[in-house]
């Protein structure tokens, strides 16, 4: 018996970031339909969780939660081993935790730029390193990496979201460049106003001006983004990695 080509019966166990509500639980869901098992992290929002940890279970999927803040290297270590033990090993990582701490340029503080730094960015550098360990043996991968259109348009305000999302394509980049060999892809999708939580709360005055600077004229839905990053999560985006694909309705589209 030959050896197990990875390319035709890969083993796909799949951990998503900032899975308790949004985009994260779309995504969670999304890879569960395709029958993967997936275990996912929330930094604080316990109900959040349990109830994507529900949706799953109605619809008869295998999926877990764990908490962790993916800032510290600990917890992520800790909470791939959990994972692992649960689940098997990781191969399909989706880093879409992230935080923001708005604020304009002179008056931000040190603890806001860092913060934002922390989660966003260097949280992802704690997952990906980490995930390589299974990724590399089983020479098979899929990482997709959460950015956001402010990342290359900037952001008034958001100096640092806008840095450590820019921060991420070219992390995303060089991992495609330095995983390619061992079959692991790597890419950034980057998207535009979507209807969160964090948006039903603003002002119809600000829902007015985001909407007008998008071409298709509305804000994406948690489930549009999810389809697109379950995609690159797939067989079928083998051949794709390095790339930054936009879900902005066009807002960035030239950049």
């Amino acid at each position: 018996m030959g050896e197990r080509d990875p390319r035709v019966d890969p083993v796909r166990i799949a951990l998503v970031t900032g899975g308790s509500r949004g985009i994260g639980r779309a995504t969670v869901l999304a890879l569960a339909r395709n029958g993967e098992p997936v275990g996912f992290c929330y930094a604080s929002d316990e109900d959040g969780a349990n109830e994507t940890v529900r949706l799953a279970d109605a619809e008869g999927q295998k999926v877990i939660a764990v908490r962790a803040d993916v800032a510290d290297a600990k917890a992520v270590d800790r909470a791939f081993a959990e994972v692992e033990g649960q689940l098997g090993p990781v191969t399909v990582l989706v880093n879409n935790a992230g935080i923001t701490r708005d604020g304009l340029v002179a008056r931000m503080s040190d603890d806001q730029w860092q913060s934002v730094i922390d989660t966003n960015l260097t949280g992802a550098f704690h997952t990906i390193r980490r995930a390589t360990k299974s990724m590399m043996k089983a020479r098979y991968g899929r990482i997709v990496n959460v950015a956001s259109v402010g990342g290359h348009m900037g952001n008034a305000g958001q100096a640092n979201y806008a840095a450590a999302k820019a921060g991420l394509l070219g992390l995303s980049r060089s991992v495609a460049r330095e995983l390619a060999p061992r079959g692991i892809t790597c890419n950034v999708v980057a998207l535009g106003p979507i209807v969160t939580a964090m948006t039903d709360g603003m002002p119809d005055e600000w829902r007015a001006r985001a909407e007008a600077v998008v071409p298709l004229g509305r804000f994406g839905t948690p489930e549009e983004c999810a389809a697109v990053i379950s995609f690159l999560c797939s067989e079928a985006a083998g051949y794709v990695t390095g790339a930054l694909v936009p879900v902005d309705g066009g807002m960035g589209m030239g950049h």
